[in-house]
């Protein structure tokens, strides 16, 4: 049983719970001050668990619950949209800094990496656009960054023999990832107002290098081929 169809179906047990109660003259308020406010923690607390985007989830939580808040007179309306913007970028910091911690694969192979010394390719797109292409040589990482510019690597051409990292980073910019069909892709993406969008169709096989795609996309997007 998939896990968002668990979650959701236990919460509409419990609401189907409370109505029966209700017959019973055991009377469990549904309509209290800011019920509203479950429309919008309710779905996002079940995606934290089911999607693989979370950064959106979480956001869409503390937003909920900071409106719940107001709803109940403990926090004022005025200091909610005070609080909206820290709220967010805190969680954006917080997934940037320890969302690695929990991919132990791709921290262990970007650790290795960096002990044998190996050259970890470097592409930049400020304001402009930018184009990185391989003729055979040894591919072992890279970090990537667009910034208001758009940025195209293809891996095509390069030669991978081992799983291998790649840290990009779109802020208002895109980047485009063109990966061959011999290597396999893991995404771990954080994302805010963009996203990460995977275009290949290719299936996992355990025998080919896996590409460990670390991406985050802030006003941004990013297209894996």
């Amino acid at each position: 049983m998939k896990k968002g169809r668990f979650l959701w179906g236990i919460v509409i047990i419990a609401i189907g719970i409370i109505f029966a109660l209700r017959a019973f003259n055991i009377n469990i308020p549904v309509f209290f001050d800011g019920w509203w406010t479950l429309f919008i923690i309710v779905p996002c607390a079940i995606g934290l668990f089911t999607e693989r985007e979370k950064l959106g989830n979480a956001i869409g939580v503390g937003i909920g619950v900071l409106l719940l808040l107001a709803c109940r007179d403990i926090l004022s309306f005025g200091m909610i949209w005070k609080l909206a913007v820290p709220v967010i970028l805190i969680l954006i910091g917080l997934k940037m800094i320890f969302g690695n911690l929990f991919n132990k694969k791709e921290t262990a192979v970007y650790e290795k990496i960096k002990t044998d010394g190996q050259e970890l390719k470097s592409g930049t797109a400020i304001f402009t656009g930018s184009k990185i292409n391989f003729d055979g040589e040894p591919f072992h990482g890279a970090e990537l960054n667009s910034i208001f510019g758009g940025l195209d690597f293809d891996l095509r051409g390069a030669s991978v023999t081992e799983d291998c990292v790649i840290h990009a980073c779109a802020i208002f910019g895109g980047i485009d990832i063109i990966i061959p069909e011999n290597l396999n892709v893991k995404i771990n993406s954080n994302s805010i107002f963009g996203g990460v969008s995977e275009k290949r169709k290719f299936p996992f096989r355990e025998d080919l290098p896996t590409v460990y795609i670390n991406a985050t996309c802030i006003f941004g997007g990013m297209d894996i081929k």
